[in-house]
């Protein structure tokens, strides 16, 4: 049978590895400097690949490479092949010693500060040997991650519902409050209008951001375009020290500030902003050990969390 093409034995690992680098970094250069292997090592392995398959994975074009439709179906599977591999080399590790093992997790603004550090607190007590692995991004570039089993599990707000890719869960609900630094003009007062807002520098996250979409629309319906007064950073570390050190407001899950005494959240609501914090997880992956308990952390450290709506 014609598929069975895939299995005679000219398919290399290495030609997944190149899809999802392609894929990735949407172009050959890219892709060959992400591998350590040169640019004409890099063409010569695709034009293999596309040989083997018969169809063309890459549509070439002055400023990079993009993905065809066989492209797109071809490095979701290669990207699950990968997952599985890599799934599996740590679960035979954790077998030969059960009190080891590594974990990644990825993880955005909301959740960062308080759930994940609280649950690897937790499952380091009980496992000081595990590894774990933080690794920072934007949801959607997590999700990539996710897929290709660079990340075991996803930890900040749920961006849609479970679909035949991933299984989300929902750990809690939190707010999202206007933040300013605690010597803020703004500090203090017992009731604040969007008009006296407007006044001062704001901080928004970043145009890929589905918060940023919804603080659009929140202009919008107060008859304003963003402000033009603003700066862009999703960066927890920047966000906090330009909110101490300046009169920027922010706009942040309400726990990011709750126990900090150098910021202060304004009585001001910006409902129905708001979102659920939980977990994302590969629905066709098989859990490990590692990845078991620090859920199991997570779990139990969500239980314990209460976001006062304002």
């Amino acid at each position: 049978m014609e598929h069975l093409r895939l299995l005679d034995g000219r398919l290399k690992l290495r030609h997944l590895l190149l899809v999802d680098a392609l894929t990735e970094q949407g172009s050959v250069v890219g892709a060959a400097a992400a591998m350590h292997i040169t640019q004409p090592v890099a063409t010569r392995s695709l034009h293999d690949l596309e040989d083997i398959l018969g169809v063309q994975l890459y549509e070439r074009g002055p400023r990079g490479i993009t993905p065809t439709e066989f492209g797109i179906a071809f490095t979701e599977h290669a990207r699950a092949v990968l997952a599985q591999l890599t799934q599996a080399a740590r679960h035979v590790d954790e077998i030969a010693d059960a009190t080891r093992g590594r974990v990644v997790v990825g993880t955005h603004l909301a959740g960062s500060n308080l759930l994940l550090p609280r649950a690897i607190a937790r499952v380091k007590h009980d496992r000081p040997l595990l590894n774990v692995v933080v690794h920072e991004a934007t949801p959607e570039a997590l999700l990539v991650e996710l897929s290709a089993g660079r990340v075991d599990v996803i930890v900040g707000r749920l961006t849609g519902q479970s679909t035949e890719h991933t299984r989300r869960t929902t750990l809690y609900e939190e707010s999202i409050r206007v933040v300013t630094g605690a010597d803020h003009p703004l500090a203090g007062r017992t009731r604040v209008t969007f008009e006296d807002l407007w006044e001062y520098p704001w901080i928004l996250p970043g145009v890929e951001t589905i918060l940023r979409q919804e603080l659009a629309e929140f202009f919008v319906r107060n008859g304003h375009d963003l402000p033009a007064n603003r700066v862009e950073a999703t960066s927890f570390l920047t966000v906090r020290q330009l909110l101490i050190e300046t009169e920027m407001i922010a706009v942040l899950p309400g726990l990011i500030g709750a126990d900090d005494p150098l910021l202060t959240t304004v009585p001001m609501s910006l409902e129905p902003i708001g979102h659920s914090v939980g977990i994302t997880l590969a629905a066709d992956r098989r859990m490990t050990p590692t990845v078991r308990a620090l859920i199991d952390a997570l779990e139990t450290t969500a239980s314990e969390i209460y976001d006062p709506m304002p």
